[in-house]
């Protein structure tokens, strides 16, 4: 294939990456990649990153959320997500392996190359050299002997709380001003928008009652700014060693409300709880597909003479569940859809006897507390001529009951 480029670049391509032994392949090829990068002066490694940030900036004039690049599976091209659909762009050049396992690289600091020589992948955030302010969450990972590299564009620009259509009672919860302890979880499939919603509470609470707020995330995606609230932006991997050492050393510092980017893992959960436990307001995500899902997710990651005990100890500190999907629109766009649950007596009675099944029912019947399945939502957005029949039917976890409410 015949590589298009611009004259510097091909040129610094060519000084970098025509001596490659032919014979090397995965960590032993990037380890000689990443002793070449060494070789080269400040101002070219510049125009390698800046040749790459051109990509990024055009992320936010195409409407962009996610920018894909190296590996056998991007076939040499620069690939975005659009409006939740992924292709090549018809405009990218034309790029050989090595030349993309080296402009990856080169987005690198030292110690993120060495940890990706090791571990085989490495998340991170990164930062246009232009404007500090566009913000990106980044992963970097070994891809048949190469190197594969997705970008999400951060969101600056945190959504109106009331935009997330909430009960009041649901809005109570979430709010430090009326409820200081508890765990709320917002969960969804990679891409569902999480991480905006949890930023939406983490500003609305920011903005309305005065406190100390520990974000503990790999990475930090949106940087708040102190309004009312002390907000402490801790990565993982940069300000501190791991989940459990941020969420442990978080409950020295004194906070009001805790948040932790996700629960990977049982000692994630099981931090989580403990810092519940002990009287704090805590918000995470999760990746599961709904409210009872959720449950089930954190109760099964434990080990099984444990589980009896976190079943007690969720059904005593859990708050609300906000499960969410980002949905296609009939205007080409997409629109949050979420189920809701809310915590209350027989939910918590439910989780605490193992009967998770019988939730379901409750989340169709708790209107008055500002619960709805994800089916009775996706159901309004249809009534509001915002989605079409079929998305909601594609869309809906139940499909037997979304099709019943569309009669």
């Amino acid at each position: 294939m015949t590589t298009i480029l611009d004259d510097d670049i091909q040129t610094l391509f060519d000084k970098t990456l025509s001596g490659v032994p032919d014979e090397l392949r995965g960590v032993d090829l990037i380890q000689y990649l990443v002793n070449t990068l060494y070789e080269l002066s400040s101002a070219e490694r510049n125009v390698l990153r800046d040749h790459i940030e051109e990509y990024l900036d055009r992320m936010q004039k195409m409407e962009a959320s996610d920018i894909d690049l190296g590996g056998d599976g991007c076939f040499g091209k620069v690939w975005y997500r659009i409006h939740g659909t992924k292709k090549p762009w018809e405009k990218s050049q034309q790029y050989t392996l090595l030349e993309t396992n080296i402009l990856i690289l080169n987005l690198l600091s030292d110690e993120q190359m060495e940890h990706l020589l090791v571990n085989r992948s490495i998340d991170f955030s990164y930062s246009l050299s232009t404007n500090r302010d566009r913000r990106y969450r980044a992963t970097v990972y070994f891809d048949m002997d190469n190197l594969a590299m997705n970008m999400r564009q951060i969101n600056n620009e945190i959504r109106p709380f009331k935009g997330l259509n909430l009960h009041p009672e649901v809005a109570r919860y979430l709010s430090l001003k009326y409820l200081k302890y508890g765990l709320t979880l917002v969960t969804g499939i990679t891409g569902s928008g999480k991480s905006t919603t949890l930023d939406t509470i983490i500003d609305a609470n920011n903005r309305s009652v005065r406190g100390h707020i520990v974000i503990v995330a790999s990475p930090i995606e949106l940087v708040h700014k102190p309004q009312k609230c002390i907000i402490r932006h801790r990565e993982v991997g940069r300000d501190v060693d791991s989940f459990r050492d941020g969420i442990v050393q978080a409950m020295r510092q004194d906070p009001d409300i805790v948040v932790i980017g996700e629960l990977r893992d049982d000692v994630a959960i099981r931090n989580a709880l403990e810092v519940t436990d002990s009287g704090h307001k805590v918000f995470s995500t999760l990746h599961t597909a709904s409210a009872m899902e959720s449950i089930d997710r954190i109760i099964g990651e434990t080990p099984l003479n444990e589980q009896e005990r976190v079943r007690v100890r969720l059904a005593d500190v859990l708050t609300c569940v906000i499960s969410q999907k980002l949905v296609n629109t009939l205007e080409g766009t997409r629109v949050l859809a979420k189920e809701v649950l809310v915590a209350t007596p027989p939910v918590r009675a439910a989780i605490r006897n193992d009967n998770v099944s019988e939730i379901y029912q409750m989340l169709n019947e708790g209107s008055q507390h500002g619960m709805h399945t994800l089916e009775q939502d996706l159901v309004r957005l249809v009534k509001q001529r915002i989605i079409s029949t079929d998305e909601a039917i594609n869309q809906a976890n139940n499909k037997t009951r979304i099709k019943q409410l569309l009669k």
